[in-house]
């Protein structure tokens, strides 16, 4: 768009509008549709990958040609389980090294940076490489879960759907968060967690058109899983006992708990991270050291490799003794630690859902010990925790309250999920305030993720409550030397702003002349004889009283301009105000004050104090 600086109007879009657009219900039905494909794709690629990992775990540990899920834990391999892994390490180095460095890590950050950096594109051969990498390295034993990998692939496969087809990028944005969501409800169907995931570490927003969307791509996804691997939730769970009210005060205590290990988590993993970077090797070996890491802690603790459903549900359903329990806890959390940190391919939920859960299972049966009248559930508190130190990790609380309470289906698992979750998020945000475990790698990178939600002052105004309702004006005759002079003398009502409205008769709008129309006039005729309508620019883009500041603001960015004649929608000639940025920055302002100004209660106001003025502002002169 070329528009000269200062400008009042542009030449490419009309006046009176930012854009001339496709009308938004269509486009909204036209990404429902593609997010429908989205989500069958996505809900296919995930059974798709989670019959490969089983296919090469029963090759690598059971030597049998099978793809139902089992547990590489009841291999009979003795000291060749060390070596597996490393196999498996030396391939992921390999397809990292020479196919995408996009496949290390656990993949939601690997979506996030996508968005914010490419404009949600991801490659083609990120939506390949991943499954296939993550594959080989659960495959061969890696303490990780699928899901990560598939929300990466989810997302790729939408991005590449919104790169075929032409789409903007907030489009392209909500159909790879679109297939990101459907890989997470695909893989533990559970599909408003996965939607709400989406929305909390991709989206950003919650809108309509994305939410509509995500909908869709979780349920059709969710309704593959239902298909081909049946109707119930991923971890089958006995009826619990939460002891509320009376076990309440000790889930105050695990909340804490929780936050504390999301925080070690999170630093552990990227501490490891650092140590890698500092060895003189090669990065293309560095999977396979962890791997052999992995390897012995999997021989002394074969509960560790591997996806490890089947011990999580042992844990839920309190089948382990306090003393497995503590070694699983800290052997799991270790392996995934020195895993992941090494730069291989696998997801992070499972891994942590693991020793979390142990560690709330342990918290019960510990106070059950000390007070044996607690009666607390060991299964119940760890349900609790596994969504606790995850949410609290990632900052995608509400994400793990309702993927907690999808797996049980249990309403009583709701209160202490609530109230223990956001105990465990204030401690993290206290601790870690500036990043996550999801957003740290991105933060290292100088991109900064603002997880917050709150509506947009500018879309709550409207131009009628900040407005200048003293319109600078001049009439369309005076001629351009003559107002230089008055704006030499500081006559008041011409100097104090950077654009004039001009009138004709009976005070209806002809256009705007700026300051840079005068000096290019002058430039060309110092005699200054042309007239301010001959100079300025006649038919002005224009707002209406009624239009919010986002609106406003949007017509100022899209022309290339810093102010706007007001001006009633029913007779457009007629000026009822006048909008500069200094307005738009003023309701900017306000909001600050609402926010961090005190003012003083009932009990501390003495008598004829009055109430912290609202900020003045130089509105209008901009």
């Amino acid at each position: 768009m070329s528009v000269l600086p200062g400008k009042s109007g542009g030449d490419a879009p009309p006046a009176g509008s930012v854009n001339v657009r496709t009308p938004a219900e269509f486009r909204t039905v036209l990404i429902s549709s593609l997010a429908a494909g989205v989500g069958l794709l996505a809900g296919v690629v995930a059974y798709l990958l989670y019959r490969l990992i089983g296919l090469l775990t029963n090759l690598f540990f059971l030597h049998r040609f099978s793809t139902d899920f089992t547990s590489a834990r009841l291999n009979h391999l003795g000291l060749w389980v060390i070596v597996i892994p490393v196999l498996g390490g030396i391939v992921v180095g390999f397809m990292a090294k020479y196919g995408s460095s996009k496949i290390k890590g656990h993949g939601i950050p690997e979506a996030m940076e996508a968005v914010l950096t490419n404009r949600s594109r991801i490659e083609p051969r990120v939506a390949i490489l991943k499954p296939i990498s993550a594959a080989i390295a659960i495959g061969t034993g890696g303490p990780f879960g699928a899901e990560g990998p598939i929300i990466q692939t989810g997302g790729a496969l939408g991005s590449l759907v919104g790169q075929i087809v032409h789409t903007t990028a907030a489009e392209r944005k909500v159909l790879l968060a679109c297939g990101a969501a459907a890989g997470m409800s695909a893989t533990f169907n559970t599909p408003i967690a996965g939607v709400i995931l989406a929305i909390e570490l991709l989206l950003f927003e919650f809108k309509s058109r994305s939410f509509i969307p995500l909908v869709i791509a979780s349920t059709l996804a969710t309704a593959v899983h239902m298909q081909l691997l049946g109707s119930g939730p991923m971890f089958e769970v006995a009826a619990m006992d939460f002891g509320v009210p009376h076990a309440l005060p000790f889930y105050l205590l695990l909340g804490g708990l929780c936050g504390l290990a999301a925080v070690v988590f999170s630093k552990a993993l990227y501490w490891t991270e650092d140590q890698f970077e500092k060895l003189p090797i090669d990065e293309l070996w560095w999977p396979a050291i962890g791997a052999l890491g992995l390897g012995i802690i999997g021989y002394f603790v074969p509960r560790v490799l591997g996806v490890g459903y089947d011990t999580i549900t042992d844990i839920l359903n309190a089948r382990l003794a306090f003393d497995v329990l503590l070694v699983v806890m800290i052997a799991k959390a270790v392996a995934l630690v020195i895993s992941l940190g090494s730069g291989t391919s696998g997801g992070l939920l499972a891994p942590m859902f693991m020793s979390s859960a142990a560690l709330g299972g342990l918290f019960a049966m510990a106070v059950n010990r000390v007070f044996p009248g607690a009666h607390l559930s060991p299964g119940a508190f760890a349900l609790v925790a596994m969504g606790a130190v995850f949410g609290a990790a990632s900052r995608a609380t509400f994400t793990f309250i309702i993927f907690a309470f999808e797996i049980t289906r249990d309403y009583n698992s709701v209160l202490p999920l609530m109230l223990v979750s956001v105990i465990a998020d204030g401690i993290a945000m206290l601790l870690m305030p500036h990043a996550s475990i999801m957003t740290e790698k991105l933060a290292r990178r100088g991109l900064r993720i603002h997880q917050d939600y709150e509506t947009d002052v500018l879309q709550q105004m409207r131009v009628a409550e900040t407005m200048d309702r003293s319109a600078p004006t001049v009439p369309a005759s005076l001629r351009v030397g003559e107002l230089a002079e008055r704006i030499a003398r500081r006559e008041p009502g011409v100097c104090s702003h950077q654009a004039l409205l001009v009138v004709g008769d009976h005070g209806r709008l002809e256009g705007i002349i700026t300051r840079g129309d005068i000096l290019r006039t002058l430039d060309s005729e110092p005699s200054g004889t042309a007239t301010v309508l001959e100079s300025g620019t006649p038919n002005p883009v224009v707002t209406y009283p009624d239009e919010t500041l986002s609106d406003a603001a949007d017509k100022m960015l899209w022309h290339d301009i810093g102010r706007l004649p007001v001006v009633d929608r029913r007779n457009p000639k007629e000026i009822v105000g006048y909008l500069g940025r200094g307005n738009i920055m003023a309701a900017r302002l306000g909001r600050m004050h609402d926010e961090q100004v005190r003012e003083p209660g009932w009990m501390g106001r003495k008598r004829g104090e009055a109430r912290s003025p609202a900020p003045k502002t130089e509105s209008g002169r901009m």
